[in-house]
């Protein structure tokens, strides 16, 4: 069985990543027009990537056509990504949902039979299968590896230091390796879940469900303390006057010295904003030169017609789910469901627009997903149907 070369991975890696130059484009066009195996490798490696990171499929009914969408991506290597990372409408995902599903089977019959390599000299096994509900680490060289339920995962580098080691719900990254340049890991938890991190210079991250965050195993002398975030995530910053930590997100910057802040930025969201718990920090706007601005413990930035805005907020509506509960104060029901497909790793659709127009102010914490339902059926009533994950709401039919 034909495997990819470890630096064609390790550049395939920064493509994922967005990160990828010119010339190591090139040499990937190159790998991939080689042969038709290679053209396989990498169609297949991008479909794990983002079966791993819970991206949907919209416009890929077939192998064929994804790789087509493959190919057309590849004329713009930098923006490949997020272009595919949007889906045109919750309503023609699930009409094109049995097709998907016959896609994802070709995709996890192939990982059943093993299909993707680490790198030698790092981990000599051939074959892994993903299941959907794993936390996974995608390590410097492209290799995908498994969070383990039993708190028993260490994280090795290529010279076989162990550079991190799980404890419990936490990967702890040690700051005893040395390292001259800056090795990243990609740390992806889907949907249901919640984990923690605590990088190399002592900063504890917690994760929220649905999120992807891309960090250096170890923190390198005089350079910023840079970490790149695509979901939710909560920031507790080890104080360091000399390399300030920087949360790169869609479109915001966040920049401090030592504090603890929250930030949001979901893809799917189309919605960045940051809420700031103690210390001081800098929000930049990524859309606009020179805007920038100041929050104060209490203060949330946020966008509003591209501009970076501030106003005081409740920190406990933004931060509670890093106890594990979801808190609503006057949102409404599209927002909601947004943060209730990624708590309880449901798709929701809404075939009720007036649902959309209610608000809702409420918290919940042990309660199931039908329990939360039934909860907002007080406030409107409607109906809804549970069918392998799919939760489908409509309008009563008697008024």
């Amino acid at each position: 069985m034909n495997t990819i070369p470890p630096n064609i991975l390790a550049i395939i890696a920064a493509y994922t990543s967005k990160e990828i130059g010119e010339a190591d484009f090139v040499v990937l066009k190159q790998w991939i027009n080689e042969s038709s195996e290679n053209e396989t490798l990498f169609s297949e490696y991008l479909l794990f990537y983002k079966k791993s990171r819970r991206i949907a499929f919209a416009e890929t009914a077939d192998k064929d056509k994804a790789w087509q969408n493959i190919l057309s991506q590849l004329e713009r290597p930098l923006e490949s990504v997020r272009i595919l990372e949007k889906p045109k409408s919750k309503l023609r995902f699930i009409k094109q949902a049995s097709a998907i599903m016959k896609y994802a089977a070709v995709i996890l019959f192939l990982l059943t039979i093993g299909y993707f390599y680490y790198q030698k000299d790092f981990v000599a096994q051939s074959t892994l299968a993903i299941p959907e509900e794993a936390i996974t680490l995608q390590l410097e060289n492209g290799a995908i590896q498994i969070i383990k339920d039993d708190g028993s995962t260490q994280v090795v580098d290529a010279n076989g230091n162990v550079v991190g080691s799980q404890k419990g719900n936490q990967l702890v990254y040690s700051n005893t390796v040395v390292k001259d340049s800056l090795v990243y890991n990609t740390i992806n938890v889907p949907y249901g879940k919640r984990f923690e991190l605590q990088l190399s210079d002592g900063t504890n991250v917690h994760l929220n469900s649905g999120t992807s965050l891309k960090y250096p195993v170890r923190f390198i002398k005089g350079e910023s303390r840079q970490v790149f975030l695509d979901g939710e995530a909560y920031f507790d910053v080890t104080k360091d006057s000399k390399h300030p930590f920087l949360v790169s997100a869609n479109d915001m910057d966040v920049k401090v010295l030592g504090t603890r802040f929250n930030v949001t930025s979901y893809h799917k969201d189309e919605k960045t904003y940051a809420v700031l718990v103690e210390g001081s920090v800098l929000a930049y706007n990524k859309l606009l030169v020179d805007q920038q601005v100041l929050l104060k413990p209490g203060n949330r930035a946020y966008f509003q017609n591209k501009q970076l805005k501030t106003e005081a907020v409740d920190i406990d509506k933004y931060v509670a789910w890093v106890s594990g509960e979801l808190m609503f104060i006057d949102d409404s029901f599209g927002v909601i469901a947004n943060k209730l497909e990624r708590k309880y790793n449901v798709d929701i659709v809404n075939n009720y627009d007036e649902l959309n127009d209610i608000v809702i102010t409420a918290t919940f914490k042990e309660e199931n997903i039908d329990q939360v339902l039934k909860t907002f059926q007080t406030y409107k009533a409607f109906n809804y149907t549970v069918n392998n994950r799919v939760i489908t709401i409509t309008k009563p039919k008697k008024m």
